[in-house]
């Protein structure tokens, strides 16, 4: 945070704390809720915590370079990080799967809900890496496979962030698969273009085309914020932060050995461990905690 910044928020602060010491302060109750919640932002903010980070997130998974093995991977950290939120008491549901014939993910979108959710796994958000014997290669050699995970905040009401509807391009998904109930669903699909940033999100899991259109707009307002913060916190370090859009080596946060020897390691942290079942058992308190002292 720049000097300049930081004090302009420590002398806000201090207005709305001698404000709040005055006999008058209550005479408008919606502008004392107002100044309440201004002094809570702006000292999460000074304590380095994300206005966001209480509220619950969507993680999106995306699978990289390495074809069956890469998409077997997606899965892999899905079930993860289930069963993480599982072990936190968080409630889960699948927004939008693209799914292989394999049981592997090209990609899967999850809203999370619970407490201090997205301050809890923003962290989590990079490339990760898995080196193992690939089980889709007859010649059992040994390969290397690579997701992106990415959290974004969850906004319980659309509006957050104004988006022209002329930045938009909204397309409904048409059905190829059988009859029945499942044509009536899949032709529900919506799959939201902002069309300045090119970014793209899916929700598939209502059972309207509004409703999806909704979850969809909720989760582009979550990518706009994290890209808007991601350049917020880039120009006040003086500094370019990568996007991490190339989903190869070089670019990942943690890597999960499985062959020759067994090891998962953070390579921002320098937290490790060889209790590799563990990790994917769930166990990544220690890295979390890790992340957060960052």
């Amino acid at each position: 945070m720049a000097i300049e910044d930081k004090q302009t928020k420590e002398n806000r602060i201090k207005e709305i704390e001698a404000a709040m010491s005055r006999p008058d302060f209550w005479s408008d109750k919606n502008r004392a809720h107002a100044a309440i919640k201004e002094l809570k932002t702006l000292k999460d903010e000074l304590e380095g915590r994300g206005q966001y980070d209480s509220g619950n997130a969507v993680m999106t998974i995306f699978s990289g370079a390495g074809g069956d093995d890469a998409e077997d991977f997606s899965a892999m950290l899905f079930r993860m990080y289930m069963k993480y939120f599982d072990g936190k008491g968080w409630t889960y549901r699948v927004i939008h799967e693209n799914q292989n014939d394999h049981g592997g993910y090209r990609n899967i979108t999850v809203e999370i809900k619970g407490k201090n959710i997205y301050g809890t796994l923003k962290n989590e958000s990079g490339v990760h890496r898995l080196v193992r014997i690939s089980p889709f290669n007859a010649k059992k050699l040994r390969h290397t496979s690579f997701s992106m995970v990415e959290i974004i905040p969850k906004f319980e009401k659309t509006g957050v962030i104004e988006i022209p509807e002329s930045d938009l391009r909204i397309e409904f998904a048409r059905s190829s698969g059988p009859g029945g109930q499942n044509v009536n669903k899949r032709e529900t699909a919506v799959r939201i273009v902002h069309i300045p940033t090119n970014i793209a999100v899916h929700a598939d899991g209502e059972r309207s085309q509004h409703a999806n259109r909704e979850k969809a707009l909720e989760i582009l307002e979550g990518k706009l914020y994290k890209k808007m913060e991601e350049e917020r916190i880039a120009k006040e370090k003086g500094m370019y932060i990568s996007k991490t859009t190339s989903v190869e080596w070089g670019n990942q946060i943690r890597s999960y050995v499985l062959h020759p020897y067994k090891m998962v390691k953070d390579h921002r942290t320098g937290a490790e461990t060889a209790k590799v079942d563990d990790v994917f058992e769930g166990k990544l308190d220690e890295f979390i905690e890790a992340e957060q002292k960052l």
